[in-house]
């Protein structure tokens, strides 16, 4: 079946139609955009003059070019095999960001001069505090878990109550509510704890769902026989659901992680020296030496 739509795909892409439509289409694309005045306005110097006084003439010009060298590189990519085009695809992609990345016109000795000082306070503080909220998160999750598996409405209104909540308020939201509600109850917490408790509450709602998914999808008479073996509920968990739902459980925890490690740049707002405040610092700092 791969094969087929191998075989499929490659035979589309050298129809002329097909290749037609795709011109078509990047080309009434890049026509919108004011290219002219970028670096590629001014490679296409030679054919359209001053980039900035091209006009209607210089946004036609590169976008006939860019939609030729796009479906010429899409037919050409088309003959050599999958895996090798989807190599070029990648390398290609890259050049492409590095060249946006490239526009920003960055101070790289500027970077070079911050980057370990990055590295060793911010890139520490976020792995510290990701992994610290992943761990009581899993801890919330679990509890809130057999809350919702629980036949007692008591605890089931609470535990669906708390995912509910947390799931449809901002995470921004929850952290100012920690950080600056707390407060007005007579609770005082420092910018990381706060930013923990935060974290650690927004993503074990979400990972509720995901216990519970996976201790769902253990058999019930896997139940049943631990309970006619004189096997209590904890230690039937511990021993017995747990283990067989953590292949499940595993990978959806994953992609918490990663999550959770983005959204750690959130509580640089309440001061915390996590990679994305200091790079907000030294950016500042950079932008008023030159002032000065």
């Amino acid at each position: 079946m791969l094969y087929q739509d191998t075989v499929e795909s490659e035979a589309l892409v050298h129809k002329p139609w097909f290749v037609a439509s795709i011109f078509a289409a990047v080309f009434a694309v890049f026509l919108m955009f004011n290219l002219p005045g970028t670096s590629f306005g001014e490679l296409m110097r030679p054919v359209i003059g001053d980039p900035v006084q091209s006009g209607v003439y210089g946004r036609f010009a590169i976008a006939f070019v860019i939609a030729v060298m796009f479906c010429l590189n899409l037919v050409l990519i088309g003959f050599a095999p999958l895996k090798m085009q989807i190599g070029i695809v990648w390398f290609e992609l890259l050049l492409l960001f590095l060249a946006f990345f490239n526009s920003f016109n960055l101070s790289l000795p500027f970077i070079a001069e911050n980057l370990p000082y990055l590295i060793t306070q911010g890139l520490v503080t976020t792995i510290y505090v990701s992994a610290v909220s992943l761990i009581f998160a899993s801890l919330i999750a679990i509890i809130a878990a057999v809350a919702k598996l629980s036949s007692n409405g008591f605890t089931y209104g609470i535990a669906s109550f708390y995912t509910s909540f947390f799931r449809g308020l901002p995470l921004l939201m929850q952290i100012y509510l920690i950080y600056l509600g707390l407060p007005q109850l007579g609770i005082v917490m420092d910018a990381v704890p706060s930013g923990i408790l935060a974290l650690s509450l927004c993503v074990g709602a979400y990972m509720t769902e995901i216990f519970r998914a996976g201790i769902q999808s253990i058999d019930r008479g896997q139940w049943e026989a631990s309970r006619s073996m004189g096997f209590g509920f904890g230690l039937t968990m511990r021993k017995i659901i747990l283990p067989q739902a953590l292949p499940v459980i595993i990978p959806p925890m994953g992609n918490e992680f990663i999550a959770m490690l983005k959204n750690s740049s959130l509580v640089s707002v309440l001061g915390v020296w996590e990679l994305t405040f200091l790079a907000r610092t030294s950016d500042r700092d950079r932008v008023s030496a030159c002032v000065g």
